[in-house]
């Protein structure tokens, strides 16, 4: 149960190989701001400030964090009622052994008597073509009477599992992660805690026209880990880790974090993941039963119920979870706007995600592999939602926005920091190949 609720409802975020990151800190911590001081002037901390004073602004801040960058692995699963993570294997084990025993069974059949089990089935092909397509409208008509819409999107999706469930499986969560952070929660007094309290207050406050953020009581939990993680259970504790606080640049960055670990309790993400895993599950196991019958050897079945465990994983699985992640970073995006953060940051955290990938040397993997969208197609996807963010915004009386936008200032950095990368290159130049250039990024 620890293994695999372990995975559930976190956030992308968790870093495995925070050493690497430090290192790739020193060449970031100059033009990863979204500070309008020049480049060559040294930014030892963020300041957090206020933004107004209107009931959608952000209440005075006077905090400085430690700025630092780190990236992180592209791994979520949603977690499932623990009944049926207890079941699970058996339903599995009860198919194995079914299609097990159909094998033996038919190889211990007489030939004459094979021979007269075809002709019957030939016979009655009809009757078992009815009876399957009778098992296949059973399984259509459960999944479209369990629709439900979606909140706030309004988008159709499959329900199997009522609130009430993860509720009580969120306190068991959370009592297991409060155990496990025992001596590692910040007390209240810390300033760390203190900006997260207020985001998070300010994105509730602003959204408590949405009946499902209103409902919920979000109760901050600040652990002190190097690790960039962030996620929010379905009853409304949020847990933020100082990785997050050190990795941000601003606190618009934060707020849209945040507002998107919001947007995933609020959209109930959790238990419409649990529910089409369960159904694929259900189905998946006719088809283990028939892999089992079919194969003519214990090896073979195995590898084809590896083949169709990674099918479903690839096909289904991981593009669902994208969807998922893309309508987290809409609504978050919206809940930000609403909250009057420059949503403009939002985009700009994905680039420095994917900067710290390009100059630790990480390969890129491609997106169908991941449960995540990749960073870079993350950013474009935000970028595209950014103008309708902006008239929300303004839609608000939100304060307008002063100052150059942060995607051009991270763009010209970014333009920066490549040209004092090709000069240090150039008296070296003749000693590399022209046709793979490397990037030497500076540490200053």
């Amino acid at each position: 149960y620890r293994n695999f609720i372990g995975k559930g409802l976190r956030c992308l975020l968790d870093v495995p190989n925070t050493e690497v990151y430090r290192k790739a800190h020193h060449g970031l911590r100059r033009f990863c701001s979204q500070s309008s001081q020049p480049l060559g002037e040294k930014i030892p901390s963020l300041q957090i400030s206020s933004v107004g004073q209107s009931s959608c602004h952000f209440p005075d801040w006077n905090i400085q964090i430690i700025r630092s960058f780190h990236t992180s692995p592209l791994l979520q699963a949603a977690p499932v009622p623990l009944f049926w993570i207890i079941v699970k294997p058996a339903q599995k084990l009860f198919a194995i052994i079914l299609g097990r025993s159909i094998r033996n069974w038919w190889k211990a059949l007489p030939p004459n008597k094979r021979e007269l089990f075809k002709e019957s089935a030939r016979k009655n092909k009809w009757k078992i073509l009815l009876g399957v397509s009778s098992l296949g409208v059973v399984f259509v008509m459960f999944y479209f009477t369990h629709l439900e819409e979606t909140p706030i999107t309004g988008r159709a999706r499959l329900l199997v599992f009522g609130k009430e469930h993860f509720r009580e499986l969120s306190q068991m969560e959370y009592d297991m992660w409060m155990e496990q952070f025992k001596s590692q929660m910040l007390p209240e007094t810390d300033v760390r805690y203190q900006v997260v309290e207020r985001v998070v207050g300010h994105l509730s406050e602003s959204n408590k026209d949405i009946p499902q953020v209103s409902a919920l009581k979000w109760v901050i939990h600040v652990v002190d880990e190097p690790g960039v993680n962030a996620f929010v259970l379905p009853n409304g504790q949020v847990f933020v880790f100082t990785g997050l606080l050190d990795a941000v640049s601003d606190i618009h960055q934060l707020s849209f974090i945040l507002g998107h670990e919001i947007a995933h309790a609020v959209l109930e993400h959790a238990a419409e993941k649990a529910s089409l895993v369960h159904f694929l599950d259900f189905l998946s196991l006719i088809f283990l039963t028939m892999i089992w019958a079919i194969c003519p050897r214990d090896s073979l079945a195995v590898v084809g119920q590896w083949i169709q465990s990674k099918l479903q994983e690839f096909m289904f699985d991981r593009p669902y979870s994208r969807t998922l992640e893309a309508e987290a970073d809409k609504v978050g995006l919206q809940f930000a706007a609403k909250a009057c953060v420059d949503v403009r940051a939002s985009s700009v955290f994905w680039q420095q995600m994917e900067l710290a990938e390009t100059i630790q040397g990480q390969p890129k993997l491609p997106e169908w592999l991941s449960t995540h969208p990749s960073h870079e197609n993350r950013a474009e996807h935000l970028d595209r939602l950014i103008p309708e963010a902006l008239k929300i915004r303004e839609s608000c009386n939100c304060p307008s926005l002063s100052g150059p936008d942060p995607r051009l200032i991270f763009r010209l950095n970014m333009q920066h920091l490549l040209e004092l990368s090709k000069g240090r290159e150039a008296p070296n130049s003749t000693k590399q190949d022209p046709s793979k250039p490397k990037l030497d990024f500076p540490h200053a």
